[in-house]
Parts: C-alpha cells; structure tokens; sequence
C-alpha cells in the first residue's frame, strides 16, 4: 500500500529513521506518506525523512494490524514436526522486509544460514539460529530487522529461543538476489 495522498498520525507513536535506525517519537497529527506497507511494518515520510513504524503502532497510521499466520502443533495435525517448524520458519523471515526496498530478506539474499535444535528435556521445543546480513555494513536498520526477526519466529509455537546474529562475511552483493527479488526490482 502507498499513499499518495498525506494521513494524519492518530496519535504519538515509536518509529526507528530509516537508514540509521534511530528511534524517535513521530508527533499525533503530523502529516504522512505511506510508502510502503509489507509485513506488517510500514515506511512512511513524514517531513521529508522516512521512517520505520512497527505493526503494533500502525493504529496510530490509521490502519488494522495484519492478522497474524497461525502455526501450531492443532494446525498441522499433530506434534510439531521439524520439517513443518522449518518451512514455517521461513516463512516467517519471508515476512520481514527492509523498509527501503519492497523485497523480503530471504529474497534479498541477506539470510546466510538457519539452525533449528531441539532444546534438550523439553518436548516440542526448539532454539533457532539465524545468521543474516544487510545490503550495507553501515546500515542502521540492522538491530531493527534482528527485532524483527526474532520476534516472528519467537511467535511461533514451539520456537522458544532465537538467536540472530548479523554476519558481514561474505558481504551481501546483488548476485544474492532470488531470480524473483530481480524481477521484482527490475533487474532482469
């Protein structure tokens, strides 16, 4: 979703600066531009800076919150397979989206590696090690997507411990992009 036409701010609400990810106080009738809304966070320009506002601000934008994918042990059928929380792991980091541009962070290419380990002596419970990078060393937005991240997976039944480290080896190139993240940008 992209606004062409300016929104009021409802109320006061938490947003991180996109690139440098620091977070301030967006101000309750501030005028902004939605310019992108992909999940369940949404980057808006408010006084010619951009900002990152997280889902659980986004009735301060006016907007609903997503309704949350379920994934849980009643919904497949039974006791939480590894193969299924994998796939629904990735899933999940599917949904976690630079605020600049309009591609997920798998498609992008910035997830290096993810480990699912069973906790040992708990049933049905599973720590998650992901390794990701940004599309630049310098980028400010790294702990914001880490947050991101990890709160997603932490959401799903039977993940009960997440790590995510930022990696810079190899650093990220465009030659990481899905075919899908080209054509999405125009690349191919």
């Amino acid at each position: 979703m992209q606004t062409n036409e300016p929104i009021t701010l409802k109320r006061d609400c938490n947003a991180a600066v996109v690139p440098v990810g620091t977070r301030v106080t967006l101000q309750a009738g501030e005028q902004a531009y939605i310019t992108q809304s992909l999940g369940g966070t949404y980057t808006v320009v408010v006084n010619g800076n951009m900002f990152r506002v997280d889902e659980k601000d986004s009735d301060a934008l006016g907007m609903e919150p997503a309704a949350k994918p379920v994934f849980s042990a009643a919904a497949s059928g039974g006791p939480i397979s590894r193969e299924n929380l994998e796939k629904e792991i990735w899933n999940q980091m599917r949904s976690c989206y630079d605020p600049e541009i309009p591609v997920n962070i798998v498609d992008l290419g910035l997830v290096y590696d993810c480990k699912i380990e069973p906790i040992p002596g708990a049933s049905d419970s599973y720590r998650v090690e992901v390794k990701m990078t940004l599309t630049a060393p310098g980028c400010g937005m790294g702990p914001t997507l880490q947050q991101d991240v990890q709160n997603k997976l932490l959401s799903l039944e039977g993940v009960d411990d997440v790590n995510v480290e930022l990696v810079w080896e190899p650093q990220w190139n465009q030659g990481m992009l899905t075919e899908a993240a080209k054509l999405q940008l125009g690349l191919l």
